[in-house]
């Protein structure tokens, strides 16, 4: 069913499918709960540890905090100007249905935020500190969201063109359907997106890239070390054997200077392979640092929320074998966070895309029958991404799961016992 401006004024729209609309109000009451405590206690893990205060996870917050303020403020109006509510009051009524799109456009800005900083974290580690400092973090939080007013406000600032002879607060029969879909949904929401995914795809294909190198690099170095190993050996046997020989065949006086003879050049023997040992392993480590350059950074220290600095780790005897083990290390979690993020995106595209689909079949194609049914489903899922998103981060991200397991058992601990 399609909600026209002659429906809108004659009667309310669809007031006659009580049960659908009883069973829409229900799930969207129970989303708005769930988004509440599970964003809520996102950002209580993230005040409660300190390992977590890193730009990605502020920008997390961020996400969270609009995704709290969604169960707060925009499902309870929804639900509101589903019943049509309030009357003969345009301006109130654009009000309640622009906070939606409000704090949609912060959310799609604080993943394109995050995305940046990823981007800049695991590829130009170099410029990390400098760029991603918390000031700039700030900046950029208070752009996110100033964007997101300013954008989802639209409808707002030309709010006497809107059709003001609406009785009822009906999302389709007030807000354009044209700024919906050429705006908001075109430039607002696709090329964010576009943006991101390219990002997340360069990240992916260029850690791929490097661990190839690696790989490569790695190879050469370790034959190189096993063939030095293997000539010590030799040396070493072929030195004894001359040296039982030479003493068995000569008298005592010449024997006895043979033997000093033969045993200090089996000494310098031993020294040229040690130190052959020795540049074939700063060889290697010099390799493994400069092919693992990007992921042993000291701005990769906040990329990982629950890892260490590396700059605090003892020092190694062993520095191309540290450099390799921390490289792939660091690259796991790297790989393993931008992953976690991508899904989260990933879930906010699917999450969204069926509400914004469904508004370009209303605007370009007017003569197709959309069911209610099918449109009340969409603005489900597009609210359900805000209960989603906590969900995702204690089962991905392993610092949250551990820090939220930590609560739950201070909290148990702190219960009192019955006797």
């Amino acid at each position: 069913m399609n909600v026209t401006p002659g429906s809108c004024m004659a009667e309310m729209p669809y007031g006659y499918q009580p049960r659908l609309k009883g069973l829409y109000i229900a799930t969207e009451l129970i989303i708005a709960v769930l988004a509440i405590i599970g964003n809520f206690l996102v950002c209580l893990a993230v005040i409660c540890n300190k390992k977590l205060h890193t730009v990605t996870n502020y920008f997390l917050v961020s996400l969270a905090v609009a995704d709290i303020l969604v169960g707060l403020v925009a499902i309870p109006c929804a639900v509101l100007t589903d019943l049509g509510r309030p009357h003969h009051d345009l301006p109130l009524c654009l009000v309640l249905l622009s906070i939606l799109m409000v704090l949609t456009q912060s959310s799609i800005l604080s993943l394109l935020a995050v995305a940046a900083e990823r981007y800049i974290a695991i590829l130009l580690p170099f410029q990390y500190q400098r760029v991603m400092s918390p000031r700039n973090a700030q900046r950029a939080l208070l752009v996110t969201w100033g964007l997101g007013a300013i954008s989802g406000s639209v409808p707002l600032m030309d709010w006497k063109r809107q059709p003001a002879g609406s009785d009822y607060c009906i999302f389709t029969c007030v807000v354009d359907m044209s700024y919906m879909v050429y705006f908001n949904f075109f430039c607002c929401l696709l090329v964010p997106l576009v943006a991101m995914f390219i990002i997340y795809g360069h990240i992916f294909l260029t850690v791929r890239r490097q661990l190839r190198r690696i790989a490569v690099s790695r190879g050469p170095s370790e034959d190189t070390r096993a063939a030095g190993s293997g000539s010590t050996g030799t040396e070493d046997t072929g030195s004894s054997a001359a040296l039982a020989t030479t003493t068995a065949g000569a008298d005592t006086g010449t024997g006895t200077r043979t033997s000093r003879q033969a045993k200090e050049k089996a000494g310098k023997c031993k020294v040229e392979v040690k130190d052959g040992e020795e540049v074939q392993s700063g060889i290697r480590s010099r390799i493994d640092t400069e092919t693992t350059a990007v992921f042993t950074k000291p701005g990769l220290r906040i990329a990982s929320a629950g890892s260490t600095s590396s700059g605090s780790a003892p020092a190694d005897p062993r520095p191309g074998e540290s450099n390799e083990a921390k490289s792939n290390v660091r690259t796991r979690q790297e790989i393993r966070k931008a992953t976690s993020l991508f899904l989260v995106l990933f879930l906010f595209m699917v999450c969204w895309m069926p509400i914004h689909l469904i508004n370009c079949v209303l605007l370009l194609r007017p003569q197709c029958e959309v069911p209610m049914s099918l449109t009340l489903a969409a603005i489900l899922l597009s609210h359900a991404n805000s209960a989603l998103n906590p969900i995702l981060y204690a089962y991905r991200m392993r610092s949250f799961r551990h820090t939220l397991i930590g609560m739950w058992r201070r909290v148990r601990r702190l219960r009192p016992t019955r006797h």
